[in-house]
């Protein structure tokens, strides 16, 4: 079942279990995933397909991630929990993200593939590397292992 198929039917379950948080996080996640649906000029009833769904998403963990760090800087954890309880729904249709670990191994082989050495030509391993993981790492963890690996070189 598609993602965003599969997210319409979970609402129903949702409101049988009383869960307000859930219902309130996929309820978020429907009217987003219609609102892209209608700004790629197609009909609010049509589904989107698994990767625009999954853009939709990451986009909303993203947002709930800002959030999060917004509100623990302001010390407003009352804010912050139930972003946190959103984030991990979201995550929850999310495909499973590689850890740094697993992303190092790939890096060192990309960068010795490109030829790649020195911090100038970073953002050119970088981005071969997130057109390779799209969808399997976090941007923020790739960029982060490549950091790494030119500032041990230094």
């Amino acid at each position: 079942m598609a993602i965003h198929e599969d997210i319409k039917k979970s609402i129903p379950d949702a409101l049988r279990a009383h869960d307000e948080v859930k219902l309130r996080t996929l309820r978020s996640l429907t009217t987003a995933m219609t609102n892209e649906v209608v700004a790629k000029k197609r009909k609010p009833d049509e589904f989107l397909t698994d990767d625009e769904a999954l853009a939709v998403l990451k986009r909303a963990a993203n947002q709930r991630k800002d959030s999060i760090e917004q509100f623990e800087k302001a010390s407003r954890m009352d804010l912050a929990e139930p972003e946190k309880a959103e984030l991990a729904i979201i995550s929850g249709y999310l495909p499973a993200q590689m850890s740094q670990e697993e992303i190092r191994g790939l890096v060192t082989t990309k960068a010795a593939e490109l030829g790649v050495s020195t911090k100038a030509e970073a953002n050119k391993l970088i981005g071969a590397l997130m057109r390779d993981l799209k969808g399997k790492a976090d941007g923020n963890d790739v960029k982060a292992v490549v950091d790494n690996l030119f500032s041990e070189q230094n």
